[in-house]
């Protein structure tokens, strides 16, 4: 069987995993919120990291990193998504350059 095939059906096998993942997550992320608000931040921003990569970016990237990048690119999306991001946390996408 060649590479990718057999790559691709070992993807195929870590289905039923990824698909629960992010519903223990999202339980362990509610918990957190109560007991443990910094740990909840960090599963905050593992799933900002997820939707990120399924968006096509860094898998090392948050959103609010890749949109002040886009903004400071003069992109539209990136303009319009740190000005919302702002007016909810002054200076959110400056500050995510770093992260």
């Amino acid at each position: 069987m060649n590479q990718k095939l057999s790559q691709r059906l070992y993807l195929l096998m870590l289905l039923p995993v990824v698909a629960l993942a992010p519903l223990a997550a999202l339980v362990r992320y509610l918990w957190a919120v109560l007991t443990n608000p910094g740990r909840a931040w960090g599963i905050a921003r593992a799933f900002d990291r997820v939707f990120n990569v399924a968006a096509n970016g860094d898998e090392r990237e948050t959103v609010s990193s890749r949109a002040a990048r886009a903004r400071d690119e003069g992109r539209a999306w990136g303009c319009v998504l740190c000005r919302l991001l702002d007016r909810l946390d002054a200076g959110h996408c400056d500050q995510a350059k770093g992260v």
